[in-house]
């Protein structure tokens, strides 16, 4: 049966729809944490850098999955595999705030993160194996975007129940919200093609959403293999390629130093001079929005201005907004926030997008990489930021960070071409 005109463009609908409830119900479990890690160090008389172990260890294990999901999602489909990672990440961590012990949470908080993997790993190959090429980066955008929204809706609902009911309670008010936003993306995701040709036993006859078009995607051309995908050297070749090096360095650098912002921000501006409550702290996480906005704007900027361009700019306003919590006026530092928020979530946009466009036969490998580096860098930078708060204070994790951003922008500006 021939689709309707207006068929395709319900299925783009469904499908932003859906990966906006999916990443808003993946990254709101796996940063809620972060909204009460000084109450949770009262609590369990643990470091600014133990503590944050709560962030990292989930972090941890999303980079431990996201390429085991993607060998999963290669086999059963992209559907299933975000449903099941969600699934399972929503049950775990529902139970981890009944844990006893400090070591039995962050070993819950190690599976969450490594069951949320199976969102990331393949929200990006979903999108481009179903969307036109044109439609890709407003679609990585809203993708984004539900990023940003969850991880600002599970911190300010952690802080908000926490300030009532304490930290636990806060964590696992966030684990069933995410129970919504995991029914909105099971209940309206378009099936994926790559396991619909599978499950049927054919090739699929459809048009090549690649950079370098074929006349039938499910055929192989020179060199690959029937699945679609590239033999194992080739494959391995392209994931090395400089410039995919450099995109997963991108994740790397600015994620970590993202995240060292965000887990350490906390402790300054409870303590002198701020002297902040924890509940009013969780409402500096509406910066939150500004990244909502920015990598939803970003697809228009870069069919403007290309790629690059638009990495190393957001890189910079980035860079900017870290620079401006040194300040001892309150208002500069929720200004710097809201700033290096949204030139973090744009140039996340871009690299995040770019990774599969950059590698058409290997996507799905490409985009579990990148998040690898992404989510490797949130757990290491994210402690040793604290690292350097214990050193020198705030100064010493915004000196990581703005040097972890310096990095990045080198890379992309001496290496990425459009």
């Amino acid at each position: 049966m021939t689709p309707g005109p207006g068929s395709g463009r319900s299925d783009e609908r469904r499908l932003l729809v859906a990966l906006f409830g999916a990443g808003t119900a993946a990254f709101a479990q796996l940063y809620a944490p972060q909204a009460v890690l000084p109450d949770a160090a009262r609590e369990l008389a643990t470091s600014a850098s133990t503590t944050a172990l709560l962030v990292s260890a989930a972090t941890l294990g999303l980079a431990a999955g996201v390429l085991p999901w993607a060998w999963v999602a290669d086999r059963v489909g992209r559907v299933r595999a975000m449903t099941a990672a969600l699934l399972g990440a929503t049950a775990v961590g529902l139970a981890v705030p009944l844990a006893p012990s400090f070591p039995v949470i962050v070993a819950g908080r190690a599976v969450e993160g490594l069951l949320v993997a199976g969102v990331p790993a393949v929200a990006m190959a979903y999108l481009t194996e179903t969307l036109p090429a044109a439609a890709v980066p407003r679609a990585a955008g809203t993708y984004v975007a539900g990023t940003s929204m969850g991880g600002l809706l599970g911190r300010l609902v952690a802080g908000g129940v926490a300030e009532l009911f304490g930290w636990r309670a806060g964590v696992g008010a966030v684990a069933a919200a995410c129970l919504v936003a995991t029914a909105l993306f099971v209940g309206l995701a378009p099936r994926d093609r790559a396991s619909g040709a599978r499950s049927r036993g054919r090739p699929r006859e459809e048009t090549s959403h690649d950079e370098t078009p074929r006349d039938v995607v499910g055929a192989p051309g020179p060199g690959e293999r029937a699945d679609g995908g590239a033999p194992g050297p080739h494959r391995l070749r392209v994931l090395l390629s400089p410039r995919l090096l450099v995109l997963d360095a991108q994740g790397l650098l600015l994620m970590g130093g993202f995240v060292a912002v965000y887990n350490y921000l906390g402790f300054r501006l409870t303590a002198a001079p701020f002297g902040l409550s924890a509940g009013t702290v969780s409402l500096v996480f509406l910066a939150y929005l500004a990244g909502t906005w920015s990598s939803a704007r970003t697809g228009r900027l870069v069919v403007r201005h290309g790629r690059r361009r638009v990495l190393v700019a957001s890189t910079g306003v980035m860079a900017l907004g870290v620079a401006a919590t040194l300040s001892a006026w309150l208002p500069v530092v929720l200004a710097g926030l809201v700033v290096l928020t949204a030139g973090f979530f744009g140039a996340h946009a871009v690299a995040s997008g770019w990774t599969p466009v950059a590698a058409p036969r290997a996507r799905t490998q490409a985009a579990a990489v990148y998040n690898l580096a992404y989510y490797g860098g949130s757990s290491l930078f994210g402690w040793l930021g604290g690292v350097g708060f214990a050193l020198a204070g705030w100064p010493g994790t915004v000196g990581l960070v703005l040097a972890l951003v310096a990095l990045a922008a080198g890379l992309a500006t001496a290496v990425l071409r459009d």
